[in-house]
């Protein structure tokens, strides 16, 4: 035989390196290959190259008693195109060390040559055994050890032994197996609730897949499989393409691939791709819940045996005791769980009642017996009964237990069932990065939030209820609010709520945004913007629990989306529309007089021909809101621009900000004092004579504050390949009398408001009063504006002002 016919014996692939990289090139090309078939057929691929790599080497460096195994992966034959190379070289340790070196040399240069990740060791089956015994990391890899090429029988004496160690030692080792778990999941996080999830790390990302096949290995807990299967596929599926999007061997799906991801895995979109991906590691991560939830309660009663049987003697061990929840829901075992004499297929109210009782009782429910209501029970009648409405009212207002209950019966499809339109928000994706949850848990989320609010309300059915439905339009195209008030109406209707309450709930879901957006972005002081206000709630009572879903709509959105500062601007809001909705008349416009300090102020800056200023914490219920920034200066062009662009030099966050011209007693001259509410970004506030320096600087033109503010921009920028959509400046209409208002989106940026302020200078309006609002990475910042005479603009220069603004900041 010849030496190219020997080598093409021994490397089917091709000849080395190169042949095994072309057919590998060419099966990842394969258009019609995807999923497990290109995985399984990838595996295969690059067993037959390695197999006749070792063999190669093993005749050229006459080691005997060896064998070559893939561990964790590739082990379990799912390469993806990208993933790294485990792979273990065993020997019997009768070889000499440098035969060994040089064998091990002969099969990890190939694969480093050709670039791919690889993660190698070199053990006697005891060096393997002992590894295993202190590394947990290891001692899994070797769970899914499997032989490549060499000595089968060295391969199936390890796994003999690392099974039985597996086994023999699960009381200790999955402990600190769950300890793993939950510390990795605090570093990557959940992953159906990430905008860029790490498919692996994740918490219900594919680690955790590999964990649960551990867990079954160790004969102590088996997950439950429903769905198992399916979900594992969808996540190496959507890392499959990851891999060939990028050319990387990453798991993390970050926003800018997920457009082509999704399409080569031939979805509609991003959102389908990440609801999918959602889906998935949320059949993951329930199933983790459950196991984990099992392997304490075995250890609990491998713990609790010895005990038992010396109480107990010769009489053997008792059945755990069952107390009585709810009529056919009782405890037992630390779980909930079906009565013996419970008949689902009698009682359709039972999945509630036997949810609401669970999260009442602070317990996990049983997971056999949630899939028996979910095979056996009949269907609620429409309307529901009340005790189906009072039931579903109880689970909703538990608390925190609330969330992990109604996941479990979501899991099973009762939610939808009893439900039906939640189907549309199950696992839906929210792009905006304020939002901690998808919508449907952040729904669930504002439940528990309201469930501590219920003491304020006179209604608390309506204020849970409009919890769990306010953005339940969000599954819908269109404006949430508007297409989620017909659906809260018929879910209500569906439930058994009557007439005038289902048209409360359609009045809280339409405008469950109202009061903070108003608050953050509209002048109070305006009689109109609180008349339009009530108008649109149309009672106290109604008003009562919309402030209740405000605060825990805000509190379940995340972090940035309720402050002491924004709930102080909606109490104010709510306390002028209550007055008015008990038939007080709209409070006029308040006298615009002076304060003495302000007067003091602007006395100084006459004097002195120089902006001159105070700045003070104000605070509310012990807290601070917020530093109040006064500014006088006599009148000259360029004070807006030149205030707020000194405020961003120093790092300052204005949240509000009000304008006026101050005419001083015996024609002393007119001053324009301005007043801000504002907030550090992060240390101490600045010195006041340092922003007064500043000040005259910036007003004198030797601050260059346009180059200075594009240099600080320049010097953070934006992230690669997160493009946040163009400025848009829109008047806003019937919303003030006294002036027009103009509202700028944009993302927020430094000196966002410096660079409106120049816009309106150059178009020679002035600025009455500015609401700044910020979530996240976008602004809203709301400007009333007037003519210089004082009086609003005509609708045709309103909308050319606004057009020139957004040419601006564009």
């Amino acid at each position: 035989m010849t030496s190219a016919e020997e080598t093409k014996q021994d490397d089917p692939a091709g000849s080395g390196p190169g042949g095994y990289a072309e057919a590998r090139l060419r099966l990842l090309q394969e258009e019609s290959r995807s999923g497990p078939s290109r995985r399984s057929a990838l595996s295969g691929l690059t067993d037959q190259w390695l197999n006749a790599q070792f063999a190669r080497a093993a005749r050229e460096t006459g080691v005997r008693g060896a064998a070559l195994v893939a561990v964790g992966g590739y082990g379990r034959a799912d390469l993806s195109p990208r993933s790294d190379l485990d792979l273990l070289l065993l020997h019997d340790g009768k070889a000499r060390p440098a035969e060994l070196s040089a064998l091990a040399d002969r099969l990890w240069y190939p694969v480093w040559d050709l670039g791919l990740a690889l993660d190698h060791s070199v053990r006697t089956p005891a060096e393997a055994r002992k590894t295993a015994a202190e590394d947990l990391k290891a001692h899994l890899g070797l769970l899914d050890a499997r032989l490549v090429s060499g000595d089968a029988g060295l391969l199936a004496g390890l796994r003999t032994s690392v099974l039985a160690d597996w086994r023999n030692q699960a009381a200790r080792r999955l402990p600190q197996l769950h300890t793993l778990c939950r510390e990795r999941a605090e570093r990557a996080g959940e992953l159906r609730f990430l905008l860029e999830p790490d498919l692996k790390e994740a918490r219900g990302g594919l680690r955790d897949v590999t964990v649960l096949r551990a867990v079954a290995a160790s004969w102590l807990a088996d997950a439950p499989r429903e769905g198992l299967a399916e979900a594992r596929r969808r996540l190496l599926d959507a890392r499959d393409a990851l891999h060939l999007v990028t050319g990387r061997a990453t798991d993390r799906l970050s926003l800018q691939e997920q457009p082509q991801v999704a399409a080569r895995l031939g979805l509609l979109d991003a959102d389908a791709l990440l609801r999918e991906v959602y889906e998935a590691a949320r059949v993951v991560a329930y199933a983790g819940d459950v196991t984990w939830r099992e392997v304490g309660r075995v250890l609990r009663a491998r713990a609790a045996r010895p005990r038992l049987r010396g109480l107990l003697g010769t009489r053997g061990a008792t059945a755990p005791e069952r107390a009585p929840l709810a009529e056919g829901v009782v405890e037992s075992d630390g779980e909930a769980v079906l009565a013996l004499a419970a008949r689902p297929d009698r009682d359709p109210v039972l999945p509630l009642r036997f949810g609401a009782a669970a999260a009442q009782a602070g317990l996990p429910v049983s997971l056999h017996a949630v899939r028996r209501l979910a095979a056996q029970a009949r269907p609620l009648p429409v309307p529901w009964p009340a005790e189906a409405r009072e039931q579903l009212l109880t689970l909703l207002g538990a608390g925190e237990p609330t969330v992990g209950v109604w996941e479990a019966l979501e899991a099973e499809g009762l939610i939808t069932r009893l439900l039906p339109d939640w189907e549309r928000v199950r696992c839906r994706p929210q792009h905006n990065p304020v939002h901690t949850w998808t919508v449907d848990r952040h729904l669930i989320e504002t439940a528990v939030r309201a469930s501590a609010l219920t003491r304020r309300v006179g209604r608390p059915d309506l204020l849970l209820m409009a919890a769990l439905l306010h953005d339940i339009g969000k599954g819908w195209p269109g404006d949430h609010s508007v297409v989620g008030e017909t659906i809260a109406r018929d879910m209500a209707v569906r439930v058994g709520f009557d007439a005038e309450d289902t048209a409360v709930l359609g009045t809280l879901v339409r405008h469950h945004l109202l009061l903070v957006d108003t608050a953050t972005r509209r002048d109070l002081d305006d009689p109109a913007t609180v008349t339009a206000v009530a108008r649109a709630v149309g009672s106290t009572g109604t008003l009562e629990i919309l402030h209740a879903l405000t605060e825990a709509d805000a509190l379940a959105t995340g972090p940035a989306a309720w402050s002491t500062w924004r709930g102080s601007l909606v109490a104010d809001l709510v306390r002028r529309v209550a007055a008015v909705l008990s038939g007080a008349p709209p409070a006029d416009p308040e006298p615009d007089l002076p304060t003495a300090e302000q007067e003091r102020l602007a006395l100084e800056a006459l004097r002195t021909g120089e902006p001159v200023l105070t700045l003070h914490a104000r605070e509310e219920e012990d807290e601070a809101v917020g530093v109040e920034l006064v500014v006088a200066v006599p009148d000259q062009p360029g004070v807006l621009p030149a205030v707020s662009g000194v405020l961003a030099l120093h790092r300052l966050t204005v949240r509000a900000a009000d304008l006026r011209f101050l005419e001083l007693p015996d024609h002393l001259g007119e001053v324009l004092v301005l007043r801000w509410r504002v907030a550090a970004e992060y240390g101490a506030l600045p010195q006041a004579a340092r922003l007064r320096t500043d000040l005259v600087r910036a007003l004198d033109g030797t601050l260059d504050v346009p180059a200075k503010l594009a240099g600080r921009e320049a010097a953070y920028p934006r992230r690669r390949g997160v493009v946040p959509p163009p400025p848009r400046v829109t008047v806003v209409p019937d919303v003030s009398p006294l002036a027009t208002v103009l509202e700028v989106r944009a993302p927020d940026a430094v000196g966002l408001l410096h660079r409106i302020g120049r816009a309106l200078e150059s178009a020679g309006v002035r600025v009455r009063s500015a609401h700044v609002s910020t979530l996240g990475a976008n602004a809203v910042d709301t400007v009333y504006v007037v003519d210089p005479d004082g009086k609003p603009l005509p609708p045709t220069a309103a909308a050319a002002i606004a057009a020139q603004v957004e040419q601006a900041l564009t």
